[in-house]
């Protein structure tokens, strides 16, 4: 019993609590199995007490912490030996590298959106009017529409008439000025047609405002009516005015989604009406609430990676292709990098948070140079390769890192 004595432990794994038999899937047990070897589960049917429960939650803590240390001593201080002793069999002793890349990403991003200050910008958002004007000149940012006030240009024409009146009382020269300038415009047609040329652009936009007057007056009068009048088209430019005209009326009518839009206006449920509603409805919640629409665009970052790293791997392998490794091993690289990167990257924050300081660069450096040394002692070739193979790959990682960022943000907006 000497070597059977080595195994007794406190609480339910004494021995005398030890099974034949596992109580979770009843496979066959010896006294001397403290675990089964076919589920894991304890061989023990001692009753849990509440001791037992809060035993065996520390012991699993300090389990899952003991792996967690052992992973961040390596990440931090053996560049590149994590990734190869996990290649070669040696996963017990380290965390998931997957499952812990995807806590570090939530992790960062979860305290990236709380320090920031986008929450104002929907405050800003709402006190803003959206309208740029410049005397008679306006322009909608929420529509694109530049308007002309024909009353205040009208105005604006008046007195500069009166203003010129007024000088020609003070000053006779200027008529006589005004005079010799007709003659000039009248002996060189050029300058004449420039002038009339730019006569006729007050004609233009007072015929483009009216144009766009009358087909205000008609869509507000006859909503339904008007979009009846889109229905029979199904160019791009049909797209575009129907979701002019859901931006319009989802501000207008408060409507929050396609059935209302559907049921008010008795519009067809096809699937290019739902996409122009869908499109329109993005576009102004993402201007209405552009705080609430980053926080939740960037929370969805972490799964934006997993897509992102795998593609990054194939540029790694094409580059090690010669070497021994599978795309796998590349992509278990390409994690603990990453992790590692997220990790100085929160150290980043919380120095910043406590000393009031931006030290994003100088983790950055940190994390460039142990790029070099984790290549070096992983794939183990000389320092001019390393050397141009990481000047490479750190030039795709960032062309496709830019690619995903703005395919994320649009696609974002668009679907918001």
């Amino acid at each position: 019993m000497g070597k059977k004595d080595g195994l007794i432990t406190k609480g339910r794994y004494e021995l005398k609590f030890r099974g034949v038999e596992c109580l979770n899937c009843g496979h066959p047990l010896d006294i001397s199995d403290k675990y089964c070897p076919n589920c894991s589960q304890a061989n023990s049917t001692k009753k849990l007490t509440l001791k037992d429960f809060f035993d065996e939650f520390f012991s699993s803590l300090i389990n899952y912490d003991s792996k967690l240390l052992k992973t961040l001593s390596a990440l931090l201080l053996r560049p590149g030996r994590i990734t190869k002793d996990y290649v070669n069999g040696k996963r017990i002793t380290y965390t998931n590298p997957f499952r812990f890349l995807l806590s570090l990403a939530f992790l960062y991003f979860l305290m990236f959106t709380y320090n920031n200050q986008f929450s104002n910008l929907d405050e800003a958002a709402k006190n803003f009017n959206g309208t740029i004007s410049n005397g008679p000149l306006s322009f909608d940012l929420s529509s694109g529409d530049l308007e002309v006030d024909s009353i205040a240009m009208e105005k604006q024409s008046e007195k500069a008439i009166k203003t010129l009146d007024s000088l020609k009382n003070v000053n006779p020269n200027i008529e006589a000025g005004l005079t010799k300038f007709d003659s000039i415009t009248a002996d060189n047609p050029e300058i004449s047609s420039q002038l009339t040329y730019l006569d006729s652009l007050g004609v233009l936009i007072d015929g483009a405002n009216a144009k766009k007057k009358q087909k205000d007056s008609f869509m507000n009068a006859d909503p339904t009516g008007y979009f009846k009048t889109l229905e029979d088209k199904s160019s791009m430019n049909a797209f575009t005015k129907k979701a002019e005209f859901f931006g319009l009326y989802i501000k207008k009518d408060t409507l929050f989604n396609f059935e209302q839009a559907q049921a008010k206006y008795n519009i067809e449920g096809t699937s290019t009406n739902k996409m122009a509603f869908n499109f329109s409805n993005s576009i102004w919640k993402v201007m209405s609430q552009p705080g609430t629409w980053l926080n939740d665009t960037i929370s969805k970052l972490p799964f934006v990676i997993f897509f992102f790293l795998p593609v990054f791997t194939v540029f790694i392998w094409l580059v090690y292709i010669r070497n021994n490794y599978t795309y796998t091993d590349h992509l278990i690289f390409s994690f603990h990098n990453q992790s590692l990167l997220f990790i100085l990257l929160i150290l980043s924050l919380t120095v910043d948070a406590i000393f009031d300081t931006s030290s994003s660069g100088i983790f950055l450096l940190i994390f460039g140079f142990y790029l070099y040394k984790a290549m070096r002692k992983f794939y183990g070739q000389g320092r001019f390769k390393t050397i141009v193979k990481y000047i490479f790959l750190n030039t795709i990682f960032m062309i496709l890192a830019f690619l995903t960022i703005i395919v994320t943000f649009t696609g974002s907006v668009f679907t918001y």
